[in-house]
């Protein structure tokens, strides 16, 4: 396996990570949000992944087999929840408001994996770029 082409797979590791860390750093400034309807709520946004497992599914910003991509981004469907809040502008007759399904706890859970993986893609590209040296310095030896 070529240099270029660790590196690469790396790279969309490391674009797939990102896209994870953006998702959740929008939910969590979303978690305290409220509507006026269930339907109007703000859900947690979850980015799928699919592994290039062959020439046909890459593409320009994934050009090697191996690597990943960002397929689509879905909506958490963990239900919202309903809030009794009558001094709310957004309460319906009864009073109650539907806040995000966003939990504060697995966000940062899930940052906090999203990180671990970026930073062990970075790992990756560096071990690479210094065994590209040293096979270099030993090429000139």
């Amino acid at each position: 396996m070529g240099f270029d082409r660790i590196i690469g797979i790396a790279g969309t590791a490391l674009n797939a990570q990102m896209t994870r860390m953006n998702a959740t750093a929008s939910n969590l400034a979303n978690a305290g949000t409220v509507a006026a309807t269930e339907a109007d709520a703000f859900r947690a946004k979850r980015p799928v992944f699919k592994a290039l497992l062959d020439e046909t599914m890459t593409h320009a910003a994934a050009p090697y087999v191996g690597g990943v991509k960002v397929d689509h981004i879905v909506d958490d469907p963990t239900p919202v929840r309903r809030v009794h809040d009558p001094a709310s502008p957004l309460a319906d007759p009864q009073g109650f408001v539907f806040q995000s399904n966003v939990s504060e706890v697995s966000e940062m859970v899930e940052m906090m994996a999203a990180a671990r993986a970026y930073q062990n893609n970075v790992e990756v590209i560096n071990t690479a770029r210094q065994l590209m040296a040293r096979t270099i310095e030993i090429i000139r030896a």
